[in-house]
């Protein structure tokens, strides 16, 4: 039995990916043999089968821990269910579907390697997406409308692929599609933000969960209160003091990973 603290926990929130699931996690394994890490799947009300995929995967993977909503409440609070499940100091966060290839993970983690003080978030930034065009141009529109309120830097905030402080992330102020702010948040705390050009890929199988137009009726409210909690955070803009937190490894009962 290895003893050895985790370094790392991979969090991959999962809807409805039962065709992607499996190879997804395998790649994982493979991007990752060289550290101490644990994978959570957080399958957030799946009904076609990617339960009992990652039953079966977790019985043969000693590393793969699941936990499950039994009716979806979204990717942000899956997220969060498997962050506070999470035993590593460090999260790196993946989509479950399948496009944000795995072997990018290192790229996120190589700026924490010397415990690069007030870093807290490593975002990927998709170097040329693989969607839709119509796709790729709501994204562009969104990007640059946050940009324009947030003032974040940050040109491609909803990419999946982030390595984040686990202590860092749970001090944040939560709200449904927080994934898609988290720059913005992590830097209203006073966290440093890096980004990293990745790679992407098409979808395989399955499909997206939101249409342009629902990804855009709900984005406009979230925006909108993410704008308000940085001008309430009593800070002038978002060039905030580096904070002067320590990364330190945590543990985190089964039982606390409800949002």
């Amino acid at each position: 039995m290895n003893d050895k603290p985790l370094s790392v926990s991979v969090v991959i929130p999962v809807r409805d990916e039962a065709a992607a699931i499996e190879p997804l996690i395998r790649e994982i394994a493979a991007a990752m043999i060289d550290r101490h890490y644990e994978t959570i799947v957080v399958d957030d009300g799946s009904d076609d089968g990617t339960d009992r995929i990652l039953q079966a995967l977790a019985a043969r993977m000693p590393g793969l821990r699941l936990h499950r909503h039994h009716r979806s409440r979204g990717q942000s609070a899956a997220i969060r269910s498997g962050v506070r499940l999470a035993r590593a100091p460090l999260i790196v966060t993946l989509d479950g579907d399948g496009q944000n290839p795995p072997d990018q993970i290192p790229l996120l983690l190589a700026p924490f390697a010397s415990d690069a003080p007030g870093l807290g978030l490593v975002q990927g930034q998709r170097a040329v997406r693989r969607d839709s065009l119509a796709k790729r141009l709501a994204s562009r529109c969104a990007n640059g409308l946050r940009d324009a309120l947030l003032h974040d830097g940050v040109r491609d905030s909803g990419c999946g692929l982030k390595a984040f402080r686990r202590d860092a992330y749970l001090d944040l102020p939560f709200f449904d599609h927080i994934h898609r702010f988290m720059p913005a948040m992590m830097l209203r705390e006073g966290w440093r933000v890096e980004t990293v050009d990745v790679t992407h890929r098409p979808r395989q199988s399955g499909r997206s969960k939101y249409s342009n137009l629902a990804r855009g009726l709900v984005g406009i409210p979230d925006l909108m209160g993410a704008a308000w909690l940085i001008r309430r955070s009593g800070r002038r803009g978002l060039a905030a003091p580096e904070p002067q937190h320590r990364l330190s490894a945590v543990a985190c009962r089964e039982d606390e990973a409800q949002p």
